[in-house]
């Protein structure tokens, strides 16, 4: 938890894609269920004491979910309020090239979707507009 509740909030967290599972298609695309949010989003969390975002992305998805991949280019930032605290959230792509999903603490239920079927069940419309840089 932040010790510092004057200071910004600062996370990261992964578009997570694959080919189709069918062979041909589109990109499939992880969503994530927090059930404590009772949402759909995208893997992220908040930096750990002494870690970059980049860290954090990976480490948040994996523990989120299982997964690991290949890395690729930052995406756009998300920046909002969380109770009258700024909070930064930077994103990355990441191409899953292993791993397996266990249900957890945070995540309850994971999908791979299309872009389309994403953009339908994202809860976010930050999350939602990062579709559009899958390659």
């Amino acid at each position: 938890m932040d010790q510092d509740q004057t200071q910004p909030i600062r996370a990261a967290g992964c578009l997570v894609y694959r080919p189709p599972s069918a062979g041909d298609g589109p990109w499939e695309v992880l969503v994530i269920h927090r059930p404590h949010y009772d949402d759909w989003d995208l893997p992220k969390g908040k930096l750990e004491p002494g870690e970059d975002e980049i860290e954090a992305a990976v480490r948040e998805t994996e523990e989120e979910t299982g997964f690991v991949g290949e890395l690729g280019p930052e995406l756009p930032a998300d920046r909002y309020q969380v109770r009258g605290r700024p909070k930064t959230v930077r994103w990355w792509l990441l191409r899953q090239t292993g791993g397996v999903f266990r249900p957890n603490d945070e995540v309850d239920e994971v999908v791979w979707l299309s872009p389309a079927e994403a953009a339908e069940r994202l809860s976010y419309a930050h999350a939602v507009s990062l579709l559009d840089h899958l390659p």
